[in-house]
């Protein structure tokens, strides 16, 4: 939490699974992405195109982002990463992280319970 407070705080209003909408705060993947040395931007090209995100919860479900979906030189879509909604931290079996996709037509990529985040190469 204090290395995520140190970075860029974003806002995003989106409706969840429950249909009603709800104001979520925290950092933008891609941001998390870029200090962690990820390659973004203008490096993102050629075969760093077939990288993409992994993205587990502690419960053992797991999605998928590639690396453009969240790079905001190819798309004006925010994911983020929560740890608060409403105003009030996340609650227990949700948090403390969640990623937050408000963009997406259905809210499937919104894990929950976030345990970790691994860059991967697609093999053919």
């Amino acid at each position: 939490m204090e290395d995520l407070s140190r970075m860029e705080q974003t806002e995003v209003r989106a409706n969840d699974r429950d249909g009603k909408e709800h104001t979520f705060k925290g950092v933008r993947l891609s941001t998390i992405l870029d200090m962690a040395g990820v390659t973004m931007g203008k490096e993102l090209r050629g075969e760093n195109l077939t990288k993409y995100i992994l993205i587990k919860a502690v419960d053992g479900y797991e999605v998928i982002f590639s690396l453009p979906e969240v790079d905001p030189e190819f798309t004006d879509q925010t994911v983020l990463l929560a740890y608060m909604v409403d105003g009030n931290p996340l609650k227990k079996g949700v948090g403390p992280f969640r990623i937050i996709a408000p963009n997406d037509k259905k809210p499937a990529r919104w894990i929950r319970e976030l345990r970790s985040i691994n860059i991967l190469f697609s093999m053919e």
